[in-house]
């Protein structure tokens, strides 16, 4: 402490008084609005949204539904981390081989060892294209994943089709 007062005493002053003076309550404005997970609007309005996308945060559970269904965020869960770590693993796959034709949020169900992954895709390509690569997907993921994974897709002509609202 000598030293201290001698490096900088007016350091040591403000620090005991501040011990020794009574606690104060601080308070500031509560701010109830919630803004992340939420999209800025645009000055043109032109930027689309799907659905998924147009309900903010706190409609989870009430009009739209979870991106990840499992039951390893339960209380006493098995590998919550590595579910994580595989879920978005998944997802970089999908969005990496499905190149610019996933149209919607990549959903992830897990129910007991099986793995569905369910997306809404542009129909960019030709049938046989696309059913290769559903094989070729399922094929990959089952054996990385150690359990059978199925792709569940929906089709649409245009990317436009799934757009709900403009912001």
């Amino acid at each position: 402490m000598n030293f201290l007062k001698k490096l900088a005493p007016q350091m040591v002053a403000v620090a005991e008084a501040q011990t020794c003076s009574k606690s104060a309550i601080h308070t500031s404005a509560v701010c109830c609005r919630v803004q992340s997970g939420r999209y800025r609007i645009t000055t043109k309005r032109n930027r689309p949204l799907t659905y998924e996308m147009a309900n903010p945060p706190h409609y989870i559970g009430h009009r739209k539904s979870w991106n990840s269904w499992n039951t390893s965020t339960i209380k006493d869960g098995l590998r919550p981390s590595q579910t994580a770590i595989e879920d978005v693993f998944l997802r970089k796959f999908m969005t990496g081989t499905w190149h610019a034709m996933i149209c919607s949020e990549v959903i992830i169900k897990r129910q007991h060892n099986t793995i569905r992954i369910a997306a809404i895709i542009r129909q960019a390509i030709s049938a046989r294209k696309m059913y290769f690569l559903i094989g070729y997907t399922e094929e990959l993921l089952s054996y990385w994943m150690q359990c059978p994974v199925t792709l569940e897709l929906q089709t649409v002509a245009d990317k436009k089709d799934v757009v709900f609202k403009y912001i």
